[in-house]
């Protein structure tokens, strides 16, 4: 007597394993959004630091147009530049230069180069890494 064809059983398991890979897309997607997050308060301290690096820049500026000089006291700056509790800026250094040749119709120099440079904590010191700078030229009447 020949046996019945028995009917194969229905395949089980394929809704698990379509759930471990959506899981592991999700997963994927997760990360993704944490890097690009990441990158995102990265990018924003910086903006953070050029903001401050521009208003001290703008301090000592207007120091020097009310003094009518272009001489300032650089260490008192410095020490101001390089404060971070005070609104300075991380591992800062700040030069004042007076640009030769610019004079007002007094023969006075008149005219001053005013650089802020700085690397933030977090990112690591190296050659290639030299840090952000900003320079601002300051002509006084």
């Amino acid at each position: 007597m020949k046996a019945a064809h028995q009917p194969s059983p229905p395949q089980s398991g394929i809704a698990l394993i379509e759930v471990l890979v959506s899981l592991l897309l999700f997963s994927f997607g997760l990360l993704g959004m944490a890097g690009l997050l990441t990158r995102a308060v990265t990018v924003s301290v910086d903006a953070e630091d050029r903001n401050r690096a521009a208003l001290l820049a703008n301090e000592i500026a207007s120091t020097m147009w009310l003094k009518n000089a272009i001489t300032v006291d650089t260490a008192a700056w410095q020490a101001r530049v390089s404060d971070l509790a005070n609104g300075g800026l991380p591992n800062a250094t700040l030069t004042v230069t007076a640009v030769s040749g610019a004079t007002n119709s007094a023969g006075a120099a008149n005219a001053a180069d005013i650089a802020i440079a700085w690397r933030a904590v977090t990112r690591e010191a190296s050659a290639a890494n030299a840090g952000s700078r900003l320079v601002t030229r300051v002509v006084l009447p």
